[in-house]
């Protein structure tokens, strides 16, 4: 017979287990309950974006057309000799400024000489004939009036004073071709310029008005043009301007452009281009300096004219977005907005906007990538940059 109390002691270890259960499963319920009502933990706020920012100024733009440009002589001269012979002198030297009607290069003048002086003694000769011819004429005229010599007789000595007196001109003018051979052994400057390298240095004989014997190349480069394109969609805007004024024009030598000069636009050629679809315009410098030189590459801006109160920022400042352009304006609790602009046109570096902005109102230039509409931002500019200055007027 089994014991009682083994049985009941067994039956008291079968129900332990289920109260350790219910235990359990109400101390994960109380966890689980804690877990729900507990409230999240806030994330930790953005720092402010640092920001260099510009302010919109309203000033006068002026309206400008961009090109490359080409230097150009005002003046361009190869000298050559007008005669033959040596050269026996060079009065200058290589790169010279030299003056008009300056000595530059001396033909040996022997030979031109003697040609002159035989001139002037053929010329001695055929006068005195011609004085003796025409004593002749006269008293055979008074003769014939007598009756005393036949008329053909008189008209011999008639016909040969006449001959005689075209004889004497064309000695006259030999003589003057000599002088002026003579002349041509002293070659002078045609202009005021500069020289270039020498050609034909002393010594050396050269032809009379040979292509290829050129002494020298001399370049007037005060004044001195600019010559530069246009496309040709551009040209209405300027045959406008240009017949309300004189157009300026300023070139800048690259790649620092830290020259400037203007000049005025003297000509616009009379067709465009059918390969390029560019016409031609020509600008004139008085380049005191002579800083310009032939041959040179420039920047060359065309000013058409100039916009009063325009509303500028710097060029950096604008953003492209799905809707158009727009900048970050820093409004008064020192947050970002996002506002659209409509630009006008870009110059220099500088925006000019049509409608968006206000004067005095502060744009972000640089930092960009780190805002969004109504981000906090800290400027690191406490003096906002200036746009640039006015061209002069």
């Amino acid at each position: 017979m089994q014991n009682p109390y083994t049985l009941s002691y067994c039956f008291k270890d079968l129900r332990y287990p289920k109260k350790l259960s219910f235990f359990l499963i109400a101390a994960a319920l109380s966890l689980l309950l804690a877990g729900c009502s507990g409230s999240k933990p806030e994330a930790p706020a953005r720092p402010p974006a640092p920001v260099t920012v510009a302010t919109v100024v309203q000033k006068t733009m002026p309206m400008v057309l961009k090109a490359i440009g080409n230097v150009e002589a005002y003046s361009t001269v190869q000298v050559k000799s007008q005669v033959e012979g040596q050269v026996v002198r060079v009065h200058f030297q290589e790169g010279q400024e030299v003056k008009k009607g300056e000595l530059m290069f001396t033909i040996d003048p022997r030979p031109f000489e003697a040609q002159l002086q035989q001139a002037l003694a053929n010329l001695a000769r055929d006068q005195a004939l011609l004085e003796n011819a025409r004593r002749d004429a006269r008293r055979y005229e008074a003769l014939i009036r007598q009756n005393l010599v036949s008329t053909g007789e008189y008209e011999q000595y008639a016909t040969k004073a006449a001959s005689l007196e075209a004889t004497v001109k064309a000695d006259a003018a030999a003589v003057e071709n000599a002088r002026l051979k003579l002349e041509y052994t002293a070659i002078s400057s045609p202009i005021d310029g500069k020289t270039g390298d020498i050609l034909i240095n002393q010594g050396n004989l050269v032809k009379a008005n040979d292509e290829k014997a050129i002494l020298v190349v001399i370049n007037q480069i005060v004044p001195i043009y600019v010559n530069f394109t246009l496309p040709e969609q551009h040209l209405p805007e300027v045959k406008k301007y240009m017949n309300r004024r004189r157009l300026r024009v300023e070139v800048a030598i690259p790649p620092a452009e830290q020259y400037c000069s203007f000049g005025e636009l003297v000509f616009v050629d009379n067709k465009v281009d059918q390969a390029t679809g560019t016409v031609q315009l020509k600008a004139l410098f008085q380049n005191q300096d002579r800083t310009l030189w032939p041959g040179q590459f420039v920047n060359v801006s065309l000013i058409l004219t100039e916009q009063p109160n325009a509303l500028v920022i710097p060029a950096q400042a604008l953003q492209v977005g799905q809707q158009g352009n727009y900048v970050y304006v820093i409004i008064a609790d020192r947050t970002a907005e996002a506002r659209p602009v409509e630009l006008d046109r870009t110059a220099d570096g500088s925006a000019v906007i049509k409608s968006g902005l206000k004067s005095g109102e502060e744009v972000v230039i640089d930092g960009q990538l780190r805002l969004y509409p109504g981000a906090k931002v800290e400027i690191q500019n406490p003096s906002p940059p200036a746009i640039g200055p006015e061209r002069p007027s």
